[in-house]
């Protein structure tokens, strides 16, 4: 099922996930062990889990099962739910754990709200979403038609992507996986584009790098191996400051290809990216 909600319930859908955003941040801040270690691996023994990974999606869950009982849940620490209501929350209770685990101030915890089958791979798309750093106590967030703004200091401002249209002038952004074979491919791209642009940033969380990407603080941001969690309102961000968030060869953003900006600069970064394999 893929039905947009009305105008009220997505107020009310943004602002549940600004809440509950704002609460798990609050929490992995709050209640980080002093000794923090590593409670877990998963892809490779460098792709860690926390046990406030855990803490912070069981947060989550328990709210949503409380206030959207018939709403489906897909969390990156294996929490899941069918939705009944035709609405998934898509959650990543700390998006950027290895920055986290380091106690670097990026990272985030990122809350969407979806349409459509979010199992299936360009087959759902987010209407609301929230990203907080608790850190810098930035909260952006976004609803399908309603903007994107970013919350800081008892102010809002509304977002809007960098116009700028020269790739030799584009800051951008990008990450790499966790799989040392998947980063030599993603390094050589790297090396490949590092004199076309300005210069290039790597800040360990995909979620506050589309969401720079909708403040303008990033001119555009690509990355492979995303996970429908690492992009969902981030992704809702950019397109709601005015950019455009693709795939491969201009298809659904996915697991092979994420790639933001302004139209403009995603027109003119999209032929070197899609040249090389990233996965």
């Amino acid at each position: 099922m893929d039905t947009t909600p009305a105008p009220s319930e997505l107020v009310a859908l943004e602002q549940l996930a600004c809440d509950l955003a704002l609460e798990a941040g609050r929490l992995i801040v709050d209640e980080r062990p002093d000794r923090l270690g590593v409670a877990a691996t998963k892809s490779t023994a460098t792709d860690v889990v926390t046990v406030m990974d855990q803490r912070s999606e069981e947060l989550l869950r328990t709210r949503l099962e409380q206030l959207r009982p018939d709403d489906g849940l897909l969390g990156e620490e294996g929490g899941s739910r069918q939705s009944r209501s035709g609405i998934t929350w898509v959650v990543d209770p700390i998006d950027g754990t290895v920055n986290y685990l380091y106690q670097l101030p990026a990272y985030a915890v990122s809350v969407a709200a979806c349409v459509g089958d979010v199992s299936v791979s360009g087959g759902w798309r987010p209407v609301v979403g929230a990203v907080v750093n608790p850190m810098t106590d930035e909260l952006f967030h976004a609803r399908q038609g309603g903007g994107a703004h970013l919350r800081h200091a008892g102010r809002s401002a509304q977002l809007s992507v960098s116009n700028q249209t020269d790739l030799a002038l584009s800051l951008v952004g990008t990450g790499f996986g966790y799989d040392a074979a998947k980063r030599r491919k993603q390094a050589a791209l790297v090396g490949e584009l590092i004199d076309q642009v300005r210069d290039i940033r790597r800040a360990g969380s995909a979620a506050l790098d589309l969401c720079s990407v909708g403040a303008g603080r990033l001119d555009a941001y690509y990355e492979s191996g995303l996970n429908a969690w690492d992009q969902a309102a981030g992704r809702l961000v950019v397109t709601e400051a005015g950019g455009v968030v693709v795939g491969r060869s201009g298809g659904a953003p996915d697991a092979d290809l994420v790639l933001a900006g302004s139209r403009a600069l995603v027109d003119r970064l999209a032929p070197v990216v899609d040249a090389r394999p990233l996965g």
